[in-house]
Formats: C-alpha cells, sequence, structure tokens
C-alpha cells in the first residue's frame, strides 16, 4: 500500500490508529479517580507528542541512519518558528503558509550549517553543530533583537526580527495584507486552516470520563503522519540504503571512488526541514517564537527522545518523543500536595517518609526520573523502546528447541 511492504504497511496502521484514538487511550481514568493525574489527552499536550515526534523523525534519518549526532537542531526548529511567525504577522493566518515558508527557510539555513559542518566527522561534527546553535540562538536573543526603526518610533522591526528576550508575538498593528488584522471583536486573530481555527475544540463525556477533539490536535497529527510516512520511504530506498552503508564504514566507501559529501549533506538538509515543520507547527499552535526554542538544551532533548525510543528504528523516535514529553508534563505537575493525598492511607511517619523519597523524582525534580530512565536505558537497552518490544515480544513467542540430535545441518 502506498509502495510500502507488507511489514511496513502495519507499522503505519498502527500509528495511524495510534495518533487518531490518542484522546480515548490517553484518558485511561476518569476525572474523579485520584489516577485522573496521570491522564494525558488534552489538546495542548497531544500536540506537543506529535510536533516533537516529526523533529525527532527528522533527527533520526540524521543520526539513526548515519550515525552523524548533531548537537545544534534546535536551531531549524527555531528558524522554523519565526518563519511562521512573520508569515502570520506579514500576509495572514493560514498555517500552510507559514508551514511552507519554516520549511522552506529551515532548508536553507540547514545547507549552509550542513556544508560547514560536515567538512568534519565525529565529535569536531558534534562541536560544529553546536557552536551554530548556540550563535543562532545569540543572534536571536540580542543582535536581530535590536531596534531598527530607532527607539522613539513604533514600527513592524521596533523589536528587531526576534523580538529578543520576549520573543516574536502578534500585534494588533502587524499588516496581514492577504488576511485579517483584527477580529470582528477587536482581537488578535488565531491560525486557521482556511478559515477552522487551530484552538477549536469539541468535547464528549462519557459517564466520569471527558475527551477532548482538537482540530489543532489532528492537524498536527496529520503532518505527523506525512513526515512518518516520508521517512519510511527514505528508511527503504537506495538513498537510504547508501546512508547505513556511510553509518557502517564511511572511509571504505572513500576508497572506492564514491563522494559522500552529498548524500551526508542532502540527509542534514531533510533533517534540518524536519524540524522547521516541528518549530513551524509549534508557532501555529501557540503563535510565539522565542530564542530559547534554538538553546542547547532544545537539541539535547531531541537526542534523548530518539535514544530513548530507538535510534535508528522507524517508530522509536515517535516513542521516545512522547515519553520524555509525558514525564516532562505529568511528573511536573505532582507537587507535595498531591502526595499527601495519594499516602493519606498511611500513618503520619510513614507518610512524611514516602512524601520526602517520592518527591525526589517528581515536581521540580523530574529531569533526576529522566536521568535515571535515560540511563537504565542506555546500559540495559541500547535499542530504546523498540528493543523493550522485541525483547517481550521474542519472551512470549519463543519456540520450543529442537532435538539436537535429529536436526539437520546444511553441508559446508
Amino acid at each position: 500500500m502506498l509502495g510500502l511492504n507488507k511489514k511496513d504497511t502495519g507499522l503505519m496502521l498502527i500509528v495511524v490508529l495510534l495518533t487518531m484514538a490518542a484522546p480515548f487511550i490517553l484518558n485511561p481514568f476518569p476525572e474523579s479517580s485520584a489516577l485522573a493525574q496521570f491522564n494525558a489527552g488534552y489538546p495542548d499536550l497531544m500536540q506537543r507528542f506529535v510536533i516533537f515526534g516529526i523533529f525527532a523523525i527528522g533527527f533520526n534519518l540524521l543520526f539513526g541512519l548515519t550515525g552523524y549526532l548533531s548537537f545544534g537542531h534546535a536551531a531549524f526548529l527555531g528558524v522554523g518558528s519565526y518563519a511562521a511567525m512573520w508569515m502570520f504577522k506579514l500576509f495572514g493566518m493560514n498555517v500552510i503558509p507559514a508551514l511552507a515558508l519554516s520549511v522552506v527557510m529551515s532548508g536553507l539555513f540547514a545547507v549552509v550549517i550542513g556544508y560547514v559542518s560536515l567538512r568534519r566527522s565525529g565529535i569536531y561534527f558534534s562541536i560544529l553543530t553546536l557552536a551554530f546553535a548556540m550563535m543562532s540562538y545569540a543572534l536571536a536573543y540580542s543582535v536581530l533583537a535590536t531596534d531598527m526603526d530607532g527607539p522613539d518610533k513604533q514600527g513592524l522591526l521596533q523589536k528587531g526580527l526576534t523580538g529578543g528576550e520576549t520573543g516574536l508575538q502578534l500585534t494588533l498593528d502587524d499588516p496581514r495584507i492577504l488576511g485579517t488584522g483584527v477580529t470582528e471583536a477587536g482581537n488578535i486573530p488565531v491560525p486557521n486552516l482556511f478559515g477552522l481555527e487551530m484552538r477549536s475544540a469539541a468535547q464528549m463525556e462519557v459517564g466520569d470520563w471527558v475527551f477532548t477533539f482538537s482540530a489543532g490536535y489532528y492537524f498536527a497529527a496529520v503532518v505527523m503522519l506525512i513526515a512518518f510516512y516520508l521517512s519510511i520511504r527514505i528508511f527503504r530506498s537506495p538513498y537510504g540504503l547508501m546512508l547505513r552503508a556511510v553509518k557502517s564504514n564511511q572511509q571504505r566507501m572513500s576508497y572506492t571512488g564514491l563522494n559522500t559529501k552529498p548524500y551526508m549533506l542532502g540527509v542534514f538538509v531533510i533533517s534540518g526541514m524536519y524540524a522547521g515543520l516541528a518549530g513551524g507547527l509549534m508557532a501555529a499552535m501557540d503563535p510565539l517564537a522565542g530564542p530559547e526554542r534554538m538553546f542547547w538544551t532544545a537539541s539535547g532533548e531531541v537526542v534523548i527522545m530518539t535514544i530513548l525510543g530507538g535510534a535508528g528504528t522507524l517508530i522509536g523516535p515517535i516513542l521516545g518523543a512522547g515519553l520524555l514529553k509525558y514525564m516532562e508534563n505529568i511528573l511536573s505537575k505532582i507537587n507535595k500536595g498531591v502526595l499527601e493525598v495519594w499516602y493519606g492511607w498511611a500513618p503520619d511517619w510513614m507518610a512524611d517518609v514516602l512524601i520526602a523519597v517520592t518527591n525526589m523524582f517528581v515536581g521540580k525534580q523530574w529531569h533526576i526520573t529522566t536521568g535515571v530512565i535515560f540511563m537504565l536505558v542506555i546500559i540495559f537497552l541500547p535499542g530504546g523502546l523498540v528493543e523493550l518490544g522485541r525483547r517481550v515480544g521474542r519472551l512470549f513467542s519463543r519456540k520450543p528447541k529442537q532435538d539436537t540430535a535429529t536436526e539437520t545441518k546444511p553441508a559446508e
């Protein structure tokens, strides 16, 4: 189906089912339950799942196929966000042109960075990409945020191209020459898809369960499915095979007279365009672009996502992105008050001990939990969540051993 083999078609259908049914799957507990704290089926978080899934899919094309580790991929995420915001400010609030500009601008930016960075490999490549990302962050934070119309003029570029520390935001003074500048109520218009607002949502109540269906989430989910399908085609193509050969032994390929640089630059640009698409979607769901999206920690996040899920696998980056964003948004909300309710059944002395121990891994300390999980994955599951699934599958499908006395061996 659609040029995919049977196995990849099945995987694609699984991802489609999971994304379309996410409002049900991510809300397993009724609202009245104490476990409702772990529900993740609200629009903002579901959008983050799929947007960072796109980011991780693109990063996996570079790191998973070639082994080249980029520490500066957040630069393309930020470029995509800023490009989408300028499209909203100048032309209109339709998300399609904004995403198109995000992909194009991030791709052009990736050509420049990739051309320079790919002159080196290994740790030197990683350091070069990190340096470019930090320079991009500095440009967005201060240099490109300099007043361009002068301190006394209220022009469109009053806060520069990036808005500095506060970020680039929509205002009532934006021209939006191809769309409505101000709504009938006098407010700033919101991003939309040919009139369908990204923030519009419908709710369905079934007993104590509340399921929310957001237009923004389903739009982002469809974009992620297209991005996932394209990544499968790249993985299975002769081009993908060539990238695997680069990862296996690039030096041997060079000895044969094959120039690997065009292949590497191509996948670097494709990976950057994926990141730009994710950045554009972030701006479409929440019209704001700030320099923090270019900071080195954002680049580190996508590395963790990919390794947690399984670098070099198809579905692994999506799983890793979902796990990391779930922990960030769910575990960080568990505070001391929530823990006191959880351990209300225990005697005071026991409750104090349990609260003190648990509080070390939740709330503001949720990074400790992430670090422990990441460490365990690196040590015991180098293939990430995908390898865990394969091990569980082999455990339940283990075939009985054949009798070695009657086993037929091929002639040597």
